[in-house]
């Protein structure tokens, strides 16, 4: 597992340069947005208005944020499920999109749009919130504030610690996962 320092907007050389198990800090702005707001996003592109941020590059933090306590950025800033946007990330990532934070594993089609984009999908530890937060620097609603919680956030981030859990060549960490389990407990040692 090598160690890597990253800033966004994120390159196409550096998503393509990561590997699933590598843990990463990521610096600069990333993006906000949940269901509904993807649901909006597409709806966008599909009809040709304008989009809340320009695509090309940025990374979408799939998080349930939380109201920020006295003198705080913002508050618990843990990930969600990212399964529940498998269905709307291709388009996004045929755009431009080059990177995704989020928990769990993502379905085979999210995982081909990631290949044929070269970007990457990041696992951030669920349970953590609290202590992720301590990384948000900024933070500031830019689109749908109707939706709240599920509004369109951007967040500058420093130094926020994540895992490559499925690189640009389809190395997928939840797939190696399962299978050194399966080795080491073949050899005795699991």
């Amino acid at each position: 597992m090598r160690n890597i320092s990253i800033t966004t907007p994120l390159k196409r050389s550096v998503a393509e340069s990561l590997r699933a198990g590598d843990a990463v800090e990521i610096s600069g702005y990333i993006y906000v947005a949940r269901d509904a707001a993807h649901l909006r996003m597409l709806d966008a592109l599909e009809s040709g208005r304008e989009m809340p941020f320009e695509l090309e590059g940025q990374v979408i933090y799939y998080m349930g944020p939380c109201p920020a306590p006295s003198g705080a950025v913002i508050g618990s800033a843990g990930p969600t499920t990212s399964k529940r946007m498998d269905k709307m990330t291709p388009p996004l990532l045929a755009r431009g999109l080059r990177g995704m934070i989020g928990k769990g594993p993502r379905s085979p089609e999210v995982i081909e749009a990631i290949q044929r984009s070269r970007a990457v999908y990041f696992a951030a530890i669920g349970g953590i919130g609290a202590l992720l937060s301590q990384y948000v620097t900024e933070k500031e609603v830019i689109a749908y504030p109707e939706l709240g919680a599920e509004a369109v956030l951007r967040l500058k981030v420093d130094r926020m610690p994540l895992i490559v859990a499925v690189d640009s060549k389809g190395g997928n960490l939840y797939q190696l996962g399962q299978e050194t389990y399966r080795r080491e407990e073949n050899t005795g040692r699991g």
